[in-house]
């Protein structure tokens, strides 16, 4: 299939009509973190619908460890390996989901063809920069600006997140959500696990911009329970001896961990969204969190209903233990992986168009 000339003419891809879709990232498996979870229920879920999906990620390149973060890996000099790739594939569409080396090779392939392009904003990496190494965000905003106007529309989550965007001057900004597997995370999954209850639990990478150490300073009764993996687990471990840290879990094990536990503790300030709320949500666990964007989001009115959102994390927690387990399962049966695909594959363009949105009404 030969790739298409650019053209003048805006217009969205048609989703009625089957379309090569290809997504290049620089965050996917063996990586587990939320935006790989998206990508990857998301092309499943294109395929489901008649559309060819693919993910260009690191796996089949050069690779050093990120500083800092040696579970990701960054592709070394991708640039001429991914234009072969890009070319096999022949995409009607392409989406650039980070702006890691292998983002920046698509986006320059695309530029210098002529060729358009769709952007999504998944990480606030100027904030965990920032965390990492002290150096301020804003000249890293400043770049991630240039870098999606470039495309013709970059994607975004959380409407609170796309009034702050527009706020930092980003443009083109298309709304997207996320969905969450209702019959893996499942209340059926629950057992009596044997810890103290309440059962308070994260779920989520080990990293200090988790700022799980609000969480984990908490005077809570009961027991903690972190499940997940990541740079700071050793040292979390050597801190907090009390705490229950079981590593990464996955399928089975990980809906049983969220179905089992009273309450979801998600410390996190920084989330542009926060998939794990939904995953415990499904599993009929409420959650308690920051009012701050991405939980703020994902609970929306029924905050107070299926989630506890309070500057007072301990507090939120408490509060949380009350609320209606069979209340929190029926709202998340409102996000599905099916409806998140449809946005998605709606917001995407031909490669040889572009349709552009402003900011105006934020």
């Amino acid at each position: 299939m030969a790739i298409a000339s650019p053209s003048a003419e805006a217009r969205p891809a048609d989703p009625t009509v089957p379309h090569r879709v290809l997504i290049v990232s620089d965050a996917w498996a063996p990586q587990v973190n939320g935006v790989v979870r998206t990508l990857a229920a998301v092309t499943d879920e294109l395929a489901a619908l008649g559309h060819r999906a693919a993910v260009i990620g690191p796996e089949t390149f050069r690779t050093i460890p990120c500083p800092t973060y040696p579970e990701i890996r960054l592709s070394l000099f991708p640039r001429r390996a991914l234009a072969r790739r890009i070319a096999d594939f022949a995409p009607d569409t392409l989406h650039i989901a980070t702006e890691g080396p292998l983002g920046m090779a698509a986006r320059r392939w695309a530029l210098t063809r002529g060729f358009r392009f769709t952007t999504s904003f998944h990480t606030r990496f100027p904030e965990y920069i920032a965390a990492r190494t002290g150096l301020p965000p804003a000249p890293i905003y400043a770049w991630l600006r240039r870098f999606h106007a470039a495309g013709a529309g970059m994607l975004v989550a959380a409407e609170s997140l796309r009034k702050e965007l527009c706020r930092r001057g980003f443009a083109h900004i298309r709304p997207w959500t996320r969905g969450v597997d209702l019959a893996l995370f499942h209340p059926a999954a629950r057992t009596d696990r044997a810890l103290p209850r309440p059962v308070f639990l994260y779920v989520g990478r080990i990293a200090i911009e988790k700022n799980i150490a609000a969480f984990l300073d908490l005077s809570l009764p009961g027991s903690k329970l972190v499940v997940g993996d990541g740079p700071e687990l050793a040292s979390l471990r050597r801190t907090y001896p009390d705490v229950h840290f079981v590593g990464a879990r996955y399928g089975a094990a990980l809906a049983a961990a969220y179905a089992s536990a009273d309450v979801m503790v998600f410390p996190s300030r920084t989330d542009t969204f926060g998939l794990v709320l939904l995953e415990a949500l499904a599993s009929g666990t409420p959650v308690a969190a920051f009012p701050v964007s991405g939980p703020f989001d994902v609970l929306g009115s029924a905050a107070g209903e299926v989630g506890i959102l309070d500057a007072d994390l301990g507090r939120a927690a408490l509060t949380a233990l009350t609320l209606n387990r069979a209340a929190c399962r029926a709202y998340s049966e409102r996000f599905t992986w099916r409806r998140a695909s449809e946005l998605f594959l709606a917001n995407l363009v031909p490669l040889h168009e572009a349709s552009v949105r402003d900011c105006s009404k934020a």
